[in-house]
């Protein structure tokens, strides 16, 4: 093959990562503009708010906690061959998730879909790492890493544009084709690769990260659904799964062939973007989930509108995450992820001031920036994650960057929703609590459900009518404090993270591994 063609087909198969990473991650996020339908039950399924939130928590349970072991997998099983496997799983769990009868169906294929995307996230990031030469392989991680926050914002979008045109289903069933093409394009395009030399195969540190993993991350959801840590079985999870995850450690610092080699952490590169990574997607994460309460339940528009007023956050992400190498390039990585990081405390700064007649522009200036900002990071970051190791052992790099987005996601929405939860029952409690006590207003049971969130208000609201309009202002006022709030603990944390950026970041950008010997694992 010659230099031209092999160049043509190594964008080529850039192309086919990314149409499997745009359907992974939109989906991801489509869901959150259908709850409302989901509850509905002749437009939907009928789902209690607990089915709904485990209709996306059980997702988010098997893909994070299975996340480290398909990469680790991918390194010695072949990249490509899991690739394929997951992409056929996520297909047809797909499918299913169109055609479920009942939430509880959903809740399970919403678990399978889990699983055949944590086969397909590692792989993406690591192919491109074996494939790309290291002088085009930042240029691929920033479209890489721009395409992930595309899939964020179109995912809303296409979800309202489907419901106001199909059935529910259809936000499952949308990416059936699109993993049917991936699948058809995957043998023409993408190589085969795997780590030749992968030693002995770590089986008792893969079967300790699956429950250490799984047992943190329903802890971790579970207290956010909770607003508490109090029950038996969120801090017993957290605990163990902590435990767990802390013998996982021990046991791959000790054997001589680790699933995930600890000395990585030595290098500041390796170690120093994974804690950039964790502060921003922890402070950001719960912020972003919460705004689209905002667009809908605050300034009252439709799932449609709401999705197309993310999409300046894509432009944002799209216009930047390519541009970030170059810059790095030019001022080097500190000064770069410094600013990036700044930009993020900035819009922190601006989301705690933000109210329901803020003007538009404003706000979608303030999206802009902030997933620019975000882009600027995420790509110096994710570069020097798979810089600092070599390239056969970067399924367990990417395994571990995509692994703590993950548990750092759910923490944020975890957190910041336990934060957003109080501030709100908090300021909400007097008003409903002078409506029940009316002649003719409802009953204090069903006003006491009605303080869990500002839908749950809504919801009684409009089953009350004319009576039910008082509610609906003090509750828009009372989300609001609580969305204030967690701006200020989002801005706390994101200087936290400018904090890790300029006193550990490296001044410049270190070179990529070179691949390992044959027989280096044994001479550990």
């Amino acid at each position: 093959m010659d230099a031209e063609t092999a160049y043509r087909r190594r964008w080529g198969g850039l192309v086919v990562l990314i149409l499997c990473l745009l359907v992974i991650v939109a989906d991801n996020t489509i869901l959150n503009v259908a709850l409302r339908v989901l509850s509905d039950p002749d437009l939907g399924l009928g789902a209690s708010q607990s089915q709904l939130a485990w209709a996306i928590n059980s997702y988010t349970l098997v893909f994070a906690g299975l996340l480290f072991t398909f990469g680790v997998l991918g390194d010695r099983w072949g990249r490509r061959r899991l690739l394929v496997t997951g992409l056929a799983v996520f297909g047809a769990a797909s499918a299913l998730s169109a055609y479920s009868q009942t939430p509880e169906q959903l809740v399970w294929a919403r678990a399978v879909m889990g699983l055949g995307a944590s086969m397909v996230m590692p792989q993406t990031l690591s192919t491109i790492t074996n494939v790309f030469p290291p002088e085009q392989r930042p240029r691929a991680i920033g479209i890489w890493a721009g395409s992930v926050g595309m899939a964020m914002a179109i995912g809303p979008w296409a979800g309202g544009l489907l419901l106001e045109n199909f059935w529910w289903g259809s936000i499952f069933l949308i990416n059936v084709p699109f993993v049917l093409v991936g699948l058809a394009l995957m043998f023409f395009l993408v190589p085969e690769s795997r780590d030749a030399n992968p030693g002995r195969p770590d089986v008792a540190g893969v079967l300790l990260s699956i429950p250490g993993l799984v047992l943190l991350i329903y802890g971790i959801i579970t207290a956010g659904e909770r607003a508490s840590l109090a029950d038996w079985d969120v801090y017993g999870a957290l605990v163990g799964g902590a435990a767990v995850l802390a013998l996982f450690l021990l046991h791959e610092s000790r054997t001589p062939f680790p699933s995930l080699d600890v000395r990585f952490f030595r290098d500041p590169r390796f170690s120093v973007a994974i804690a950039t990574i964790t502060v921003l997607f922890f402070s950001m994460s719960g912020i972003i989930f919460f705004l689209s309460f905002y667009w809908q339940s605050v300034r009252g528009f439709s799932p449609f509108v709401a999705g197309l007023l993310v999409l300046p956050a894509a432009l944002g992400q799209m216009i930047m995450a390519p541009l970030s190498p170059t810059l790095v390039r030019r001022v080097g990585p500190r000064a770069v992820a410094a600013a990036g990081v700044l930009g993020v405390c900035a819009t922190f700064t601006f989301f705690t001031r933000l109210e329901a007649d803020t003007p538009l522009p404003v706000v979608i200036g303030f999206f802009f920036l902030q997933a620019a900002a975000m882009a600027v990071v995420l790509t110096p970051a994710t570069d020097a994650i798979m810089s600092s190791v070599p390239p056969e052992r970067a399924g367990a790099a990417s395994a571990v960057q995509n692994t703590v987005r993950q548990v750092a996601t759910a923490m944020g929405v975890a957190v910041l929703g336990a934060v957003i939860s109080f501030r709100y029952r908090a300021e909400i409690t007097p008003v409903l609590e002078r409506a029940a006590a009316e002649e003719d207003g409802p009953g204090p049971e069903r006003l006491h459900a009605a303080g869990e969130s500002i839908e749950a208000t809504l919801a009684v609201a409009r089953s009350l009518g004319e009576q039910g309009r008082a509610l609906v202002a003090p509750a828009r006022e009372a989300f609001m404090s609580g969305l204030h709030t967690a701006a200020v603990v989002s801005l706390c944390f994101g200087l936290l993270g400018l904090a890790v950026v300029l006193v550990w970041m490296p001044r410049e950008a270190g070179r990529h591994q070179p691949a390992e010997a044959p027989g280096a694992d044994a001479r550990r």
